[in-house]
Order: C-alpha cells, then sequence, then structure tokens
C-alpha cells in the first residue's frame, strides 16, 4: 500500500475540492441563463474556469484545512449573481437555479467514482492509488456539499428553494434570516450538531456509491 505524505494528500486533494466548489457556482449560472438570467454570463461566470469562481478563503483555505484536520470538508466560491426578476417565471426557475449547484455535486461524486474505479484497476500503484484517492476525495466532498448546500438555511441552495414554495407574505420574512444563516452553522458546527445532521446522510450516500462500486 502506497503511503501519501501531507503535502502528497494536499496535492491529491486540491483539484477535487476545487471543482466541487466552482463547478457547483458554474451550474446556478447556466441554469440561470438558460431561464432568461444573463447576468452571470455577462460577468463572465458562465465558465467552467476555476479561477472565474475561486475564493481563496472558501475555496482553498478553509477545505484544505477542514481535510487535513476534520472529518468533514466543504467550503464556497464567490455565489454566481442571479437575478430573479430576469427570470421567466422567478419562483419555479430560481427553485431550479438553486438545485443546479447540489445536482451538479452529485453529477460530479458519479464521475469520481468512475475515476476510482479506473483508478484501482489501473497499475503501478504509484500511478493508481493517488488517482483512486483522487477519486474517493471527489466522492467525498462532492456528497458533503450537495448535503450540506440542501440545509433548509439562506444563504444555502436548501434556503433559495424553501423560499421559492413558500407563500411570499412567508417568503418575505423567511428571507429576512439570511444575515443569520452564517453564524446558525457556525453555531451548529461547533456544537456537533452540524455533524449529527450531516453523518447520516452522508454515509447513506457513500453506502450506496460502496455498493455500486463493487
Amino acid at each position: 500500500m502506497l503511503e501519501l505524505t501531507l503535502l502528497q494528500k494536499i496535492a491529491v486533494g486540491a483539484l477535487p475540492i476545487v471543482l466541487a466548489v466552482t463547478v457547483h457556482e458554474a451550474a446556478h449560472g447556466y441554469v440561470a441563463n438558460r431561464f432568461g438570467d444573463s447576468t452571470a454570463r455577462m460577468l463572465g461566470r458562465l465558465t467552467l474556469n476555476p479561477i472565474k469562481h475561486i475564493d481563496p478563503i472558501g475555496t482553498i483555505v478553509v477545505p484544505l484545512l477542514m481535510f487535513i484536520f476534520t472529518p468533514f470538508v466543504f467550503g464556497w466560491a464567490k455565489p454566481v449573481p442571479v437575478n430573479p426578476r430576469h427570470l421567466r417565471r422567478p419562483r419555479r426557475d430560481m427553485f431550479l437555479v438553486a438545485l443546479a449547484g447540489p445536482v451538479s455535486n452529485l453529477l460530479m461524486a458519479v464521475g469520481w467514482a468512475l475515476i476510482t474505479l479506473w483508478g484501482l484497476k489501473m497499475g503501478p500503484a504509484m500511478i493508481a492509488e493517488p488517482l483512486a484517492l483522487m477519486g474517493q476525495i471527489g466522492i467525498f466532498i462532492n456528497i458533503v456539499l450537495a448535503v450540506f448546500n440542501l440545509l433548509p438555511l439562506l444563504p444555502l441552495d436548501g434556503g433559495r428553494m424553501v423560499a421559492t414554495v413558500l407563500p411570499p407574505r412567508w417568503a418575505v420574512q423567511y428571507e429576512k434570516s439570511e444575515p443569520w444563516g452564517l453564524p446558525i452553522v457556525v453555531i451548529l458546527l461547533l456544537t456537533g450538531v452540524l455533524s449529527a445532521i450531516l453523518v447520516p446522510v452522508v454515509a447513506f450516500f457513500i453506502d450506496i456509491f460502496a455498493m455500486v462500486m463493487r
């Protein structure tokens, strides 16, 4: 079994981590553009180029530190701007724009699963094992991001989706909670509640991937 150094593990994990958060944001822009809002395209954000989406802290520093020191990894990229007023059917389309991020993560997890299988069947170990590890990290980070972003808290995608299905008067009141979203996430993280919520769901999806990949 090839033992990777910490630096090698960071190098192997960097690509799936960066892609997970940047493709997530690009997906929002692509779907918004499809439904009539060209804001992201006009600002040059309708691209899979990670450089256009990277937030130095949220895309690189936080995920890598969590990858090294914690059992969970998540981060964020620069949010893709979306103007609901430009969407053809604002409430329905905004729901789909928000959903696009988590769906892109699940699709990427499938892609990384295929890479993992390919890596495990390749040789020699100096190539196969790092490739398989990269795929496993890709599966894990994308599942975590998909589940995390579906939490019904603004400004997460789950919160955006909830706001679109609430009656308009309730949605207005619900959207006032957005400034408290990040502090709530931090409190949930520090108290262990976030792990208690995420672990069972993430483990469920990972078990499914493990069964399919056997």
